[in-house]
């Protein structure tokens, strides 16, 4: 059957075109329901603190997502350059995912430790001062503008509703405190949010009664990528997932 033939006859375009949504979409849904043996069984993978969950939401306001990729292609030239590829379970308590398909500005994957504090804080200031073709603009203002907190609380809430397991209540931190261990399982807690934002900013060289943007932007770049240790598997372990 010639594609004019297709083109010219409103039944059978509709008939076909109703086929590709059908099997495009069954490709999108089936997978759902195997969803628990696509993500790879790793350590160390958390959901985000008070103050990464706060710098996130910097990152999104400010468009960055625009020009850095959060995904690190199964690709060489990718892997060499970014380091290991991302993996599903890397991503399990983002709400969106920053994947993203663009690279104004290089992937942002693994750039947790990378770079110490002060060199973010440099970086988001004078962008050309560090890197010197850099195309990103600056960002200065949010090293002095005082950090929003008061819905923290809300906002770890409202991810809890989507399975993300931040808690107040006890059962839950006992969870938690299974999984993750003490430390982690108290920074879950929305009951002590604003001791654990104070203890977050102090340990980034911050001022814990006036915290700043820059600050919450600095500790979510600075955890990106940094949860796992690669080196602790073998490789062949991560292709069962694929």
């Amino acid at each position: 059957m010639k594609h004019e033939q297709v083109e010219a006859h409103a039944g059978l375009l509709s008939v076909f075109t109703l086929l590709a949504l059908s099997v495009g979409g069954i490709v999108e849904i089936v997978p759902l329901f195997f969803i628990e043996k696509t993500v790879e069984s790793v350590a160390g993978v958390r959901p985000y603190t008070p103050l990464e969950l706060l710098g996130r939401d910097l990152y999104q306001r400010e468009g960055c997502y625009v020009c850095h990729s959060q995904m690190v292609r199964p690709r060489q030239e990718d892997w060499l350059r970014y380091g290991h590829y991302s993996l599903a379970a890397e991503s399990q308590y983002d709400h969106p995912a920053q994947w993203g398909s663009r690279r104004v500005g290089p992937d942002l994957a693994r750039v947790g430790g990378k770079f110490p504090n002060s060199w973010h804080v440099q970086h988001l200031i004078s962008p050309r001062s560090l890197v010197r073709r850099s195309s990103m603009p600056s960002y200065d203002w949010i090293q002095k503008t005082p950090l929003e907190t008061s819905d923290v609380a809300d906002r770890m809430r409202a991810l809890a509703r989507v399975g993300v397991p931040y808690t107040e209540d006890a059962s839950g931190y006992e969870a938690n405190l299974k999984k993750f261990g003490i430390s982690i399982a108290q920074l879950f807690d929305i009951r002590r949010v604003r001791e654990n934002l104070a203890a977050e900013v102090k340990e980034i060289h911050g001022n814990p009664e006036h915290p700043t943007e820059m600050n919450a932007l600095v500790a979510y770049l600075q955890m990106l990528g940094s949860l796992v240790q690669f080196g602790k598997y073998e490789e062949d372990y991560f292709v069962r997932f694929r």
